[in-house]
């Protein structure tokens, strides 16, 4: 049974850029840590970036995820209706979310309790794995730890607008290649996804 300290509930969103720019971006109101936004950015040459608003949380992220590069910046996340406005350094992006889709409905159909189970969590990593290719919902958070992604719903991503500084990255489009900061990426196609988090010392 997990401590509450290893539970992390809120949202993971991904896509990607025509420029080659991918983002990862997790927004977490309920946390170990408080609420916070960070945001794991894998850019066209494959180098990757973790973009955390405290060193606390960059800590925490950096030894369960993998990055060449760590910064400090502040990061925001505002949520309206079905658009999400990010800030994270001079990175900046609108989102615009879509209806939940027929998979949204079955992940939000799921009762919390089993939903966020690590038991469930593992029995449905083999059929997360073909109905969204490159989706793991368990594996190893290193350090002697598993961590699971209960997924509870979902919403598709429909538009974005993404900039580095004053340069546009170009339209939306599928999460390919496969972002690498973990054991698995985020679905190909552009999503918002509710989650609860899990990180579970090995026994």
């Amino acid at each position: 049974m997990t401590s509450p300290a290893d539970r992390f509930d809120g949202w993971i969103g991904g896509l990607g850029t025509a420029s080659g720019l991918r983002l990862v971006v997790g927004h977490w109101p309920s946390s170990p840590y408080g609420a916070f936004t960070d945001v794991m950015v894998e850019q066209a040459d494959g180098h990757r970036v973790l973009l955390a608003p405290t060193q606390q949380v960059a800590d925490f992220v950096a030894t369960t995820y993998t990055f060449d590069e760590v910064r400090l910046v502040p990061v925001e996340m505002h949520v309206a209706g079905s658009t999400a406005h990010l800030t994270a350094g001079d990175l900046t992006a609108t989102l615009h979310l879509g209806r939940r889709d027929l998979l949204g409905h079955l992940l939000h159909a799921v009762p919390t309790r089993l939903a966020t189970a690590p038991r469930w969590i593992a029995t449905i990593d083999a059929i997360a794995r073909r109905v969204l290719p490159g989706v793991r919902t368990v594996g190893s958070a290193g350090n002697g730890r598993t961590e699971y992604y209960g997924a509870r719903d979902l919403h598709r991503i429909t538009d974005a607008q993404v900039h580095v500084g004053n340069q546009h990255q170009g339209p939306m489009t599928p999460v390919r290649p496969p972002v690498r900061f973990g054991f698995g990426s985020t679905p190909t196609t552009p999503s918002w996804v509710r989650i609860t988090t899990l990180v579970v010392p090995d026994r």
